[in-house]
């Protein structure tokens, strides 16, 4: 599979700097989002939500790179018509954008929750500044911890799915205002 990877000899600079509009766009909505839903500061708002569609951006990009190389040859083209002069060739490609569009959609959602999830446990617990406790207080931590848990895991799918709606919202509504 990587034997067929080759960097691209052409950048699309319109690709890119869409992508970077949409991070423009995506960021502070998410951000007001988390701020909102999950009570964060601003400023813990703003890094979640700038690593999380960094991240998820990241993956994206890599995914299209490594799946790019095996589509077929009339894919490719229409991919390329579309990246560089905004026209499709085929009649079915539309609808071939809406289903990738939904699949995007989701894998986004998923990328994006797991990120946030990661981060949250990773830099909110502090193992090295873990306290003896007796072992009733320990089990009752552990019981109060995994109720928690299951709010906050629910309460952090909600809030991803909002932010990831209207951000993607946003993101449709210019794609669409581009096209008229």
């Amino acid at each position: 599979m990587l034997e067929n990877f080759a960097l691209p000899k052409i950048i699309p600079i319109g690709v890119v700097l869409f992508n970077f509009l949409f991070f423009l766009i995506a960021i502070p909505i998410e951000a007001y989002i988390f701020h909102n839903r999950l009570k964060f500061d601003k400023k813990t708002s703003t890094f979640y939500a700038i690593s999380v569609n960094l991240f998820s951006g990241v993956i994206g990009w890599v995914a299209f790179f490594l799946s790019e190389p095996i589509l077929a040859i009339d894919i490719k083209s229409e991919l390329i018509n579309y990246v560089f002069f905004n026209s499709f060739k085929s009649a079915n490609t539309p609808f071939v954008l809406i289903v990738t569009a939904f699949i995007i959609f989701f894998a986004t959602f998923l990328a994006k929750f797991l990120i946030l999830r990661i981060l949250l446990v990773t830099l909110t617990e502090k193992p090295w500044e873990k306290k003896e406790e007796t072992q009733i207080s320990l089990q009752r931590r552990k019981w109060r911890t995994f109720s928690m848990a299951k709010l906050q895991n629910t309460n952090l799918v909600t809030t991803t799915l909002i932010a990831n709606s209207l951000s993607y919202s946003v993101i449709t509504i210019i794609l669409l205002l581009r096209y008229r």
